[in-house]
């Protein structure tokens, strides 16, 4: 169907939020657009939860035979916050209006080029539920995912906090009410009370410079956490953390995997592919790697020779993307690679949170175990030698 361009136009300055027509005077225009336009202080992405909503409830609706429009003005409905339901009222307008579904979300700003491109190829190859249900799915586990890993490591970092917290409190009113007391009866102290005595003078000495250290150090990181050289260190350092650096790389592995999965069965061109997927894993090591992969498959190269460079895939997926490559099958096998990762995934964090509770208690209690001793030490001794 031909689109006529003046609609197009009026529907992007209705999506944008523009309220003044255009005049002569295109410098005045041009301020009141800015005054006119909404300050987003916290992003402008729709968060993943409302995403997978949408998705989900958008491909089950089209699946039970309702047109485009009936589907959305039921979603629009249903929304409880003015902001959602005035994004989806404006999505809705727009296809009203004569456009793609895929178009509506790439003007709203609110969806990344990998899902308007994936809803776009959906429309092309007259697969959109498929693609639907994908993204729903693909959000699904991106959530659960999110969740096990706040699971696994709030009651470590709590734990940690609690025990510091503990650790410099003991250090700065504790010790020195022993300190005191040791002094009034003189003689010398055990190694270990000593020690635990000159860390306490450097709490009490240096604590404000610490804090403020860290809190400059805090800030830095903050200030240059989007430079290439900030990000390839500090994925590096996480890679090579025990534990952790095994599920981080599980984690993108697992993405990796998911969105082939979606755009291959989409028929998606390989090249093209590679470029979405570049675009949604924000994580260095595979951002560089896919771009290089990108520009070897541009001159001819198949991808799991591309792939066998980078250690950020291991040798079970290169070895498996070339068998799929010869049989023509890479759908097939990265969906089933998704739900290895998946469920290897879910393995690793369980495994992570049982076995850090115990560590963490036992090192607390180590702590807390080794000042104690260093202050009642001096006070065995006393009672002996006293009898």
């Amino acid at each position: 169907m031909a689109i006529d361009l003046k609609q197009i136009k009026k529907s992007k300055k209705k999506l944008k939020g523009l309220k003044v027509p255009l005049d002569s005077d295109s410098k005045t225009n041009i301020i009141i657009d800015l005054l006119n336009k909404d300050i987003k202080l916290f992003g402008t992405k729709l968060k993943d939860k409302k995403k997978e909503r949408f998705y989900s409830e958008l491909g089950i609706l089209l699946s039970s035979g309702l047109d485009i429009k009936s589907a959305l003005d039921i979603i629009v409905d249903e929304q409880t916050k003015e902001a959602d339901k005035k994004l989806f009222k404006e999505i809705c307008n727009y296809v009203l209006e004569g456009g793609n579904l895929s178009e509506a979300l790439k003007e709203s700003e609110k969806f990344s080029n990998y899902e308007y491109f994936s809803i776009k190829i959906g429309e092309e190859s007259g697969r959109i539920k498929n693609v639907l249900e994908d993204l729903a799915v693909f959000y699904s586990k991106k959530i659960k995912q999110n969740r096990q890993l706040v699971n696994a490591f709030s009651y470590p970092i709590l734990v940690l906090i609690t025990a510091f917290a503990a650790v410099f409190f003991m250090m700065n009113y504790m010790v020195p009410m022993f300190v005191d007391v040791f002094s009034r009866f003189g003689g010398e102290l055990p190694a270990i009370t000593r020690m635990i005595v000159k860390i306490s003078d450097f709490f009490a000495n240096y604590s404000g410079l610490m804090f403020l250290i860290l809190v400059i150090i805090v800030v830095f990181l903050f200030i240059i956490r989007n430079k290439t050289i900030y990000r390839r260190i500090a994925s590096s350092i996480l890679l090579k953390t025990p534990l952790l650096g095994d599920i981080i790389k599980k984690i993108y592995l697992e993405r990796f995997c998911q969105s082939m999965a979606l755009l291959t069965g989409s028929k998606t061109p390989m090249l093209k592919s590679i470029q979405l997927v570049n675009k949604m894993i924000s994580f260095y090591p595979f951002e560089k790697a896919l771009t290089i992969i990108e520009n070897d498959i541009l001159y001819g190269k198949l991808l799991n020779e591309s792939m066998q460079q980078f250690p950020i895939f291991d040798k079970r997926l290169v070895s498996l993307v070339k068998v799929a490559e010869e049989v023509n099958q890479l759908d097939l096998i990265f969906e089933k690679l998704d739900k290895q990762y998946a469920e290897e995934l879910d393995y690793k964090i369980s495994m992570i949170s049982s076995l850090l509770e115990p560590i963490l208690i036992i090192f607390v209690g180590l702590l807390v175990g080794i000042i104690l001793i260093a202050m009642y030490l001096p006070m065995f001794q006393l009672s002996t030698s006293i009898f």
